[in-house]
């Protein structure tokens, strides 16, 4: 990405969230829209598979606070008409280093930048009007891909097999771009892959090489497989651990997982989006898994031992005490998800109230008889009461 891309491009537009937005509602609005546009759903669809690259970009940005702090603080910066530096900066060299102000001169800070502001802008100002730029490794790309889990590997953690798509280095040139082997180093820009573009006011801007596409060499010589561009798309399966306690919607990071860089740079990362099936027993609400337990009525009016499955496990007894309502929530701690901490929710056991269809003939007189002993109350005389209070 060029300077004056990460300047201009306005993530908060692409995702279609205000500049204060929350974390969640930038979530939110990522997951909407990566479904719309996920190549999966659009085959043979080039805007929206752009339109997906557009999202995952800009979600890359603003889902990391860190990243996000940056882009903001930059476009601070330049985002109205560049900066303009002070007084004492007229008519010489402009000593201002964005490595110093963000804390870039030391160590490089990981991210979809590479090492963060410091490397983005590394090149932006030329101390002593040098005009030179640095060589810099370049990063792998990030990969984005789904997975589908049943209700109980969600709950469970399990390792499932990945497919996936990105570019690698081209196997027929070792990653060159020439059959023979032998690239040279490409004029314009030096072998650094970018050049300057003069802005005035003693500084100047970066940008990819057009000859040699940023890459810094040419092929004399252009591969057959990759047309010299030294990368070519392959297809690899990884076998991948998803924790337990995911929730339908979830997106992980894998780092280091996504494309091989190039000069020495690290791999991008895998970011798998998971998507959870339903369980005809069970639901769950956030940590909790939830379940409807019928009861008779003698066992809800009178108590009762009730016997309640588990996900995975050995039943559990639960005491119903007499008078017990239809709707009534019980909980049996610890037989829900995961939580991070490796400790796990509780079970919500719902307590339904079951009417028989069929009655035998002393069921049936044994209810009558109930009926009769009980023929002066009217469970729904407070209900009258209250409507005509109102």
């Amino acid at each position: 990405m060029s300077t004056k891309d990460f300047i201009e491009k306005d993530y908060y537009k692409v995702l279609g969230v205000p500049k204060d937005a929350t974390e969640a509602e930038i979530k939110k609005a990522y997951r909407k829209l990566a479904r719309e546009f996920h190549p999966d759903a659009n085959k043979g669809n080039a805007k929206a598979e752009e339109r997906f690259k557009e999202i995952s970009e800009a979600n890359d940005v603003l889902g990391d606070p860190k990243k996000r702090k940056e882009y903001d603080e930059a476009r601070t910066l330049f985002g109205n008409g560049g900066f303009r530096p002070g007084p004492g900066a007229a008519g010489g060299s402009f000593n201002f280093d964005l490595g110093d102000l963000f804390g870039g001169g030391g160590g490089a800070q990981s991210g979809s930048f590479g090492g963060g502001l410091g490397d983005v802008f590394g090149g932006l100002f030329n101390r002593g009007g040098t005009g030179t730029t640095r060589t810099q490794p370049r990063r792998g790309q990030d990969i984005d891909t789904e997975v589908t889990l049943s209700f109980t590997e969600a709950i469970e953690g399990a390792t499932v097999p990945l497919r996936m798509t990105s570019q690698q280095p081209c196997k027929a040139c070792s990653g060159t771009g020439d059959k023979n082997g032998t690239p040279r180093v490409c004029p314009t820009c030096v072998g650094t892959g970018q050049v300057a573009r003069g802005s005035g006011g003693g500084f100047s801007l970066t940008d990819p090489c057009p000859d040699c596409k940023g890459r810094g060499l040419i092929a004399e010589h252009p591969c057959l497989e990759c047309k010299g561009s030294g990368r070519a798309k392959s297809s690899r399966t990884m076998q991948v651990r998803i924790p337990a306690g995911v929730t339908d919607g979830q997106r992980i990071r894998l780092r280091g997982k996504g494309a091989p860089g190039e000069r020495g740079g690290p791999a991008g990362d895998l970011y798998v989006v998971v998507h959870v099936g339903e369980h005809p027993v069970f639901g769950r609400k956030g940590d909790n898994l939830t379940v409807t337990v019928p009861v008779t009525y003698p066992e809800a009016a009178l108590g009762g031992e009730v016997r309640v499955p588990t996900l995975g496990g050995p039943a559990v007894t639960l005491k119903l005490p007499p008078g017990t309502p239809n709707g009534r929530t019980m909980r049996a701690r610890g037989k829900g998800a995961v939580r991070k901490d490796g400790t796990r929710g509780d079970l919500l056991v719902t307590v339904e109230v079951s009417v028989p269809k069929d009655l035998s003939g002393k069921a049936r007189d044994a209810l009558e008889a109930y009926r009769e002993a009980t023929a002066g109350e009217d469970p729904r005389a407070e209900l009258f009461e209250a409507a005509k209070g109102a």
